[in-house]
């Protein structure tokens, strides 16, 4: 481990996960029999000032699953968890499961050995990978520009190495100061880069925005070597004091007409590569990805409040965006693949956010933490413990794809808790029975 810290995030229980991966899922074997186990035995709870309505809601299984006897009867036996078929399709790439890992922009924990143990993993995964914005203006295509770290290229061929073929994909996100260093020109020519290119596996993304910081670009701390360097392409403010300047990233300047002419030039100059739209967690959500969709984006990315692996001010942290539950809901059901990241790590919020109509969830900071865990297996094991989780959950709501999840499949703290009574039926308040039937 490289001393990477996650304050606010659940860390000693995704490092446990990255180093034990799926016997994480379930209790201590050795308690078996010795202890009894109940709502709230983690010896570490959440803070409660961290949590958003996705966290409070409540998966709630039914008590009649038709669906659960339509797969018996495809079988020909009882279904159980393994019968839950977690394989989609993220934003136009095969993958076998609801998930892929998200940008890590050019932090320097991302920049070094952590982004390329992350690009191998992902790739051995066969899930989709974003890498994040401004790394090439900072760092360098083909190498480092410090003589450290891994290169966008590097990240690139790491992950094409590993991962098996007809799934997965790499998607390489954008923002203003990217677009002045023409990094989709860079990549999409490149001939290392063909094969993703002639399997239908590269993908852009335009970055609106991050969970981290709404309304603001990406922020890295620099020394004043680099400070010096970078400050042609940045906005560099000697803000912090002695611990070191702030490198700002333009967060760019939006309409919905922009919009939609971005995504049309990407279809027309990249017309062999997936388009992405990244928007930050803003009051008019629903409406940005509407117009993404509509102007042929092939996944709008959704990154809630509380989300992001960068440096942000405290007052963003604590006090800016709306809560990933909060957008999902605000978009309803999706015009097309939607995806949402943000403090996802294991397989209850993951599979509340597909419940809500995302077709796949990102890992961010549990990625990172995970690849620093352990370099070789730490990703792969964490996402495997969340894979098994999502198909103990699914399959016990009575569905066997996770496509199949509905917002019923939710209970919010403080709504209704009146049953439904059937069509056709009547009550009988003197016995409390349906169709005076006990």
């Amino acid at each position: 481990m490289t001393g990477v810290r996650a304050p606010g995030f659940p860390e000693r229980q995704v490092r446990a996960r990255a180093r034990h991966g799926t016997a994480e899922v379930f209790p201590p074997a050795d308690g078996y029999g010795a202890q009894l186990f109940g709502a709230g035995d983690d010896a570490e709870p959440v803070d409660p000032r961290l949590l958003d309505d996705l966290d409070t809601a409540r998966l709630v299984p039914p008590v009649f699953v038709p669906q659960r006897l339509e797969k018996l009867i495809e079988l020909a036996r009882e279904p159980v968890h393994d019968d839950v078929d977690l394989a989609t399709t993220v934003g136009g790439f095969r993958s076998p499961l609801p998930v892929y890992v998200s940008a890590f922009g050019s932090t320097r924990i991302a920049a070094g050995d952590a982004g390329l143990a992350a690009s191998r993993q992902a790739g051995r995964l066969g899930v989709p990978m974003v890498i994040g914005e401004n790394l090439v203006p900072v760092g360098g295509y083909r190498r480092a520009a410090d003589g450290a770290g891994a290169s966008i290229l590097a990240r690139l061929r790491a992950y094409a190495e590993q991962c098996p073929p007809e799934v997965g994909g790499v998607v390489v996100q954008q923002s203003t100061e990217d677009a002045d260093s023409e990094v989709w020109n860079l990549v999409y020519s490149d001939p290392s880069v063909r094969d993703l290119v002639d399997s239908g596996r590269l993908g852009f993304e335009l970055k609106l925005g991050q969970g981290a910081k709404p309304g603001l670009g990406g922020m890295t701390v620099v020394d004043a070597a680099d400070a010096a360097r970078l400050a042609d392409r940045f906005a560099v403010r000697d803000v912090l004091g002695d611990g070191g300047w702030l490198r700002c990233a333009s967060p760019g300047t939006f309409t919905e007409e922009i919009v939609r002419q971005q995504v049309r030039f990407m279809r027309n100059n990249f017309p062999r590569a997936r388009v992405w739209v990244k928007f930050h967690p803003g009051r008019d959500v629903a409406h940005a990805a509407a117009t993404a969709w509509r102007a042929g984006a092939d996944a709008v990315t959704v990154d809630g409040a509380q989300g992001g692996t960068g440096w942000a001010p405290r007052a963003f942290l604590d006090q800016v965006g709306l809560p990933l539950g909060e957008c999902l809901r605000r978009i309803g059901r999706p015009e097309g693949c939607l995806l949402a990241s943000g403090r996802i790590w294991e397989g209850g919020r993951a599979v509340k956010a597909l419940a809500l109509g995302a077709t796949a969830v990102g890992l961010g900071r549990a990625a990172l933490l995970a690849v620093d865990t352990d370099a070789e297996s730490g990703l792969v094991r964490l996402v495997r413990a969340l894979a098994l989780e999502a198909q103990l959950l699914i399959s016990a709501l009575g569905r066997y794809t996770a496509a199949a999840l509905t917002p019923d499949d939710l209970w919010w703290p403080g709504t209704s808790a009146t049953p439904a009574v059937p069509v056709g039926s009547t009550v009988d308040s003197r016995t409390d029975r349906i169709g005076g039937r006990a």
